[in-house]
């Protein structure tokens, strides 16, 4: 007889379920009660595991806050290629799509990644996790914009200049500060300008 025949009050999850499952309760916690109350032992008794269960997969609080935002980072460049795919291909377009794919996943993920994002700060390896991955996202913005970029180069200020504001504008729409629209086409504004700034 199948497990589906009898289903089991604690069904057995796959090791990919069950960190997927553990993900989804830690974004919960950090929505409902914020990160300072993120801890290894709150994830397991919310998720219906014992303790062992969660260290095993994220072994210290920071590997947990490092999940979280690989989680995090992962979906939003999915957002990001599958738009790209789907634009048209001018400055409009992709400055567009850099808009929309970083100011739509903050706000999917609403108020928590703040504070996931400033968890990771407190630490230098942490720190250096969220670098890493900012540097792959800004490469990749690198090169859907310099085709058009008048100079034939973007700079890394500029680069820089824009994440900045991608963070600022987006967290400012997710506390309600500002509209998703607003925050969008302030960001698009900002990366085409950013584009066709002359280069000394």
């Amino acid at each position: 007889m199948s497990s589906h025949d009898s289903p089991a009050p604690r069904r057995r999850l796959s090791r990919e379920d069950r960190l997927q499952q553990l993900l989804e309760v830690a974004w919960q916690l950090v929505r409902d009660e914020g990160t300072d109350a993120l801890t290894l032992g709150r994830v397991a008794e919310l998720a219906g595991v014992t303790k062992p269960v969660v260290y095993d997969h994220f072994v210290t609080r920071a590997g947990l806050l490092a999940a979280l935002y690989e989680d995090f980072d992962g979906r939003q460049n999915q957002a990001f290629v599958d738009a790209l795919d789907a634009s048209e291909a001018t400055l409009e377009g992709r400055a567009g799509v850099i808009a929309s794919s970083y100011v739509d996943c903050v706000l999917l993920q609403g108020r928590e990644i703040p504070g996931v994002i400033a968890a990771l700060s407190s630490s230098p390896e942490l720190e250096t996790l969220k670098r890493k991955y900012e540097a792959i996202f800004l490469d990749k913005c690198r090169d859907v914009l310099t085709p058009f970029a008048p100079s034939g180069t973007v700079s890394q200020a500029g680069l820089r200049a824009m994440l900045g504001a991608a963070e600022a504008l987006s967290h400012a729409a997710a506390n309600g500060e500002i509209s998703r629209e607003e925050a969008q086409q302030e960001l698009q504004a900002s990366i085409s300008a950013m584009v066709n700034r002359p280069r000394p």
